[in-house]
């Protein structure tokens, strides 16, 4: 398995995004431990979460419980540095809600130690942007953590350059991590990407493959990904992360999955050599 950064920690250079286990549409729980054990057996080192990752009110949490359960079957569990976040909310009607109050993030981050059962979270990760609520105080909360030993890396998500800078300092240089939507379908964190590029942080690309019910559809959507894929023999979907990799050593993906398969296929792209040429058509989508 190749590897990549994040802070001080190697990890691999693709991680398993779990969400796609927890929310609407998924599977039954051995599939999801399953769907999880194959990745570590594959090398996996990084498992993205969040305590939002649930579907029903009364189940917050779910990811990581789910999650916590299947390293601790595992003996390569306690190899995996799990990234977490907080500070979005699911009322369990299918929306979406925020809170970025220091007294929630610092609530949050208590409750998820407690699911997934460690003293120090390894990355803890400020979901998104609460417009009610001073960015500065919400990033306060995570360097709050940092300096109790309550996570051991903090990084932000759904951030814009300003933010991505101001984060910086507030931490003191320990922003380790900056995880935005980035895909074939969504190129709009170029900048993030690239400031993460000049400034060391790692950049985790959510969604890759352009979410759980686009994904099966990117050959058919961007037609250079599918003629770069057959002059490979591989997947339109492995192309796409070989591309991501190509950008910065940085960029470590985090596709969703919730069947072996399809982490399995994801991984392949770290072997996945593409010439320049075949970037630079990618590159023009």
């Amino acid at each position: 398995m190749h590897t990549r950064r994040i802070g001080d920690v190697e990890v691999s250079a693709i991680g398993l995004g779990a969400m796609p286990m927890s929310i609407e549409g998924r599977p039954d729980e051995a599939r999801s431990l399953a769907t999880i054990h194959a990745a570590l057996d594959a090398g996996v080192t990084l498992i993205d979460t969040a305590d939002a990752y649930h579907r029903d009110a009364h189940e917050v949490g779910h990811n990581e419980t789910l999650i916590a359960k299947a390293l601790a079957s595992h003996d390569r569990g306690k190899d995996v540095l799990v990234a977490t976040k907080g500070g979005h909310l699911r009322p369990g009607d299918g929306s979406w809600t925020l809170d970025g109050s220091p007294r929630h993030l610092k609530a949050a981050c208590e409750a998820s130690l407690r699911r997934l059962g460690v003293e120090a979270i390894g990355l803890y990760q400020f979901h998104r942007p609460d417009p009610r609520v001073p960015y500065a105080e919400s990033v306060g909360a995570l360097r709050d953590l940092l300096d109790e030993g309550k996570i051991l890396m903090a990084g932000i998500s759904n951030a814009n350059p300003d933010r991505i800078r101001e984060a910086g300092e507030i931490l003191g240089g320990r922003l380790v991590s900056v995880q935005n939507q980035f895909s074939p379908a969504f190129r709009s964190s170029e900048p993030e990407l690239r400031l993460c590029d000049e400034l060391g942080i790692a950049f985790l690309p959510w969604s890759p493959l352009g979410g759980i019910s686009r994904a099966r559809e990117l050959g058919s959507a961007y037609a250079p990904f599918a003629r770069v894929a057959e002059a490979h023999g591989v997947s339109p979907q492995r192309v796409c992360l070989a591309w991501m990799l190509a950008k910065s050593p940085v960029v470590v993906p985090i596709p969703g999955a919730s069947r072996p398969e399809t982490i399995l296929d994801s991984l392949g792209a770290t072997g996945l050599a593409l010439t320049a040429e075949e970037i630079a058509e990618l590159d023009a989508v």
